[in-house]
């Protein structure tokens, strides 16, 4: 999946090809979700803005302008469509984790380790939900995304000194949350 691919489905799709579109979709549904479900805490608002998302690609995506990767375009309007959603809701620091996926473990052993790895998950998560949206859209870039600055700052049209800082405090934050509990 190079930017070659990724620009030739966008052609195709500007050029009135919807399986195009289909396909833009199955490369990145999942990555949006992710990033959304990191920014909102929920599967259920992740959902929703994940659904958002993939709406303003169908409608906007004839302004997709070729300068940066696909990908990197997709993830700002994630980010900004997270963070409205986020302000509209005035959602608060804690959220659910009802929508942890359930599995069928026959073994204790297996069953403490898994309730292990959800609790780490959930002091995670809350430790993430807890930080400001800047920060939290930071860290989750660089950490969980793997973007470099420069790509985040061309996502975010920051300053690279400004997302190390906010990178910076909110690994240290996360990390105090975490040890605290």
């Amino acid at each position: 999946m190079g930017l070659n691919s990724d620009f030739e489905l966008v052609r195709k799709y500007l050029d009135g090809d919807e399986q195009a579109f289909n396909e833009i979709v199955h490369r990145f549904r999942e990555k949006i979700y992710w990033h959304a479900r990191r920014m909102l805490g929920n599967h259920l608002d992740a959902d929703e803005v994940t659904q958002e998302v993939i709406i303003v690609l169908y409608k906007k995506l004839k302004t997709f302008n070729f300068n940066s990767s696909l990908y990197t375009w997709i993830y700002r309007i994630t980010s900004n469509l997270s963070i409205n959603y986020l302000n509209k809701k005035k959602i608060k620091k804690f959220f659910s984790f009802d929508d942890t996926p359930q599995t069928d473990l026959t073994e204790n052993a297996d069953m403490v380790k898994n309730l292990e790895d959800k609790e780490k998950l959930e002091k995670v998560e809350k430790a993430l939900q807890s930080l400001p949206v800047k920060q939290r859209e930071v860290f989750i870039l660089r950490h969980f995304e793997g973007f470099s600055y420069k790509e985040i700052s061309e996502m975010t049209g920051k300053k690279i000194g400004t997302l190390k800082a906010n990178y910076f405090h909110a690994l240290n934050k996360i990390l105090e949350t975490v040890e605290d509990e």
